[in-house]
């Protein structure tokens, strides 16, 4: 009867996270609606209205208008608050609004705390929303102090702070809303801005939990000195090695591919060549920010940037995708299957069946929403280049928000499509999955084993 009682729980808690971040997306629908919301002072249209607050809430950054130009001082600050919810996500929020008005943790807040955050436990729960708070503040006002001698210098105070601001949060959430009308382009050899922007974004999506890791060994080892020897989490270890990885393949990959492309590096000198690889190595995981015209890349590069926008950031943090949790899952299973091993190991740690088959279920899930909404958009807007069209619903599914163009000519329908892909990227096509179609029971049951041909 508890056992019962506990899946009818979750089920309610994943419920009640996915209809939370409707109503986040409902409300800032309404307020982008306000004529004081938009620069030209009439009602805005629906459309522009909800496909901004969904991209705002589902940290993504893809845009239908000119963020900087169509919305008035309060849009803009009403997109940033929708940013900044989603980035935390809508659980971790509403829990600190409890805390600050002194309310206890209830059995249902301290479920949904632990599958928001996807943690193994539900012990700790109030110290872990502070944390995360602090951490997003420290870092984000951090970043806006360090963007202030780029912004300032050029537009005055009032408006460089207020850019400094604007550009800190939605960084550091992996959201790629700019208040420029060429993204980050006006800044691609700029050293101060490509370097924080990329700090904020990669510390941004690698997690909360290796952000503390980080902390507790600089405090214990540098400030301290102590000599005992501190001990990482297998998730610091996946997360961060995963991570430096993907970003000098990246970096790689793009300098090599593009150095060539006379309309994105070819006509940089080398300083801003490396410096535009750097970033495009980076935005793709998962902040839709671009120093280059994403349009005018090469297949190879828009390949390579859809392939790296589809892993995404890691578990816990404020970016999307696949995870680098589950990619390392992934790869160590096929590596286990080529070394003929019964066992998947990950840094001398066996991984339980559970995740290898939440892992398969993760990437099936993805494919399959990506292909679904792939073919619908290019039903409706057969116009569209299929690598355009590819290109934008993984953008929209892994909340990054790069784009080559399209987002403001495609058809409403097309629209349409692209929201709901931002929202189950955003939600977790598994925690979706559990709202729309109940609590997963185990079962008592077990039948015989069989041998299948496979591969």
């Amino acid at each position: 009867m508890i056992e019962f009682f506990n899946f009818k729980l979750i089920m309610t808690v994943a419920r009640t996270i996915c209809l939370g971040f409707l109503t986040v997306i409902a409300v800032g629908t309404i307020l982008l609606m306000m004529p004081f919301s938009t620069s030209n002072g009439t009602w805005n249209d629906l459309i522009v209205a909800l496909f901004t607050s969904t991209s705002a809430v589902c940290v993504t950054g893809l845009s239908v208008v000119d963020p900087g130009t169509y919305f008035s001082f309060w849009g803009q600050l009403f997109i940033t608050l929708l940013v900044q919810i989603g980035g935390l996500g809508y659980m971790t929020t509403t829990t600190f609004l409890i805390l600050l008005i002194g309310r206890r943790f209830d059995m249902r807040q301290k479920i949904a705390i632990q599958q928001a955050l996807d943690r193994p436990g539900m012990s700790g729960s109030a110290q872990v929303i502070r944390s995360i708070i602090a951490t997003t503040l420290i870092f984000e006002i951090t970043g806006v102090f360090l963007l202030l001698p780029a912004f300032v210098p050029e537009y005055g105070w009032s408006k460089g702070l207020w850019l400094a601001i604007f550009h800190s949060v939605n960084a550091w959430n992996n959201a790629g809303f700019s208040l420029f009308k060429d993204n980050l382009i006006g800044y691609q050899s700029s050293f101060l801005v490509v370097f924080i922007i990329t700090m904020l974004i990669i510390f941004g999506g690698i997690g909360y939990q290796v952000i503390l890791e980080m902390y507790l060994w600089l405090r214990d080892h540098i400030l301290k000195k102590s000599i005992k020897r501190q001990r990482f989490s297998l998730d610091f270890k996946v997360a961060t090695s995963t991570t430096v990885i993907l970003l000098l393949i990246g970096f790689v990959a793009f300098f090599c591919i593009e150095i060539r492309n006379p309309e994105t590096f070819g006509y940089l000198n080398f300083r801003a060549q490396v410096l535009v690889a750097w970033f495009q190595s980076v935005t793709p995981r998962t902040a839709g920010f671009n120093t280059i015209d994403i349009g005018k890349m090469t297949s190879a590069g828009l390949f390579i940037t859809i392939a790296l926008m589809f892993l995404g950031a890691s578990p816990g943090g404020t970016g999307g995708g696949l995870k680098t949790t589950t990619l390392r899952v992934l790869t160590s299973c096929t590596k286990a299957i080529l070394q003929g091993k019964e066992e998947v190991l990950l840094y001398d740690r066996k991984i339980a069946i559970s995740l290898i088959l939440k892992a398969v279920g993760v990437l099936v899930g993805s494919v399959a929403t990506v292909i679904l909404a792939t073919i619908l958009i290019s039903l409706t807007d057969p116009r569209l280049d299929f690598i355009q069209i590819l290109f934008e619903v993984v953008s929209a599914f892994a909340t990054v928000g790069l784009s080559t163009g399209i987002t403001a000519s495609i058809s409403t329908t097309a629209k349409l499509i692209l929201i709901v892909t931002m929202y189950v990227g955003r939600v977790g096509i598994l925690l979706l999955m559990s709202a729309v179609l109940g609590d997963p029971r185990p079962t008592r049951i077990h039948y015989p084993e069989e041998n299948l041909l496979v591969g």
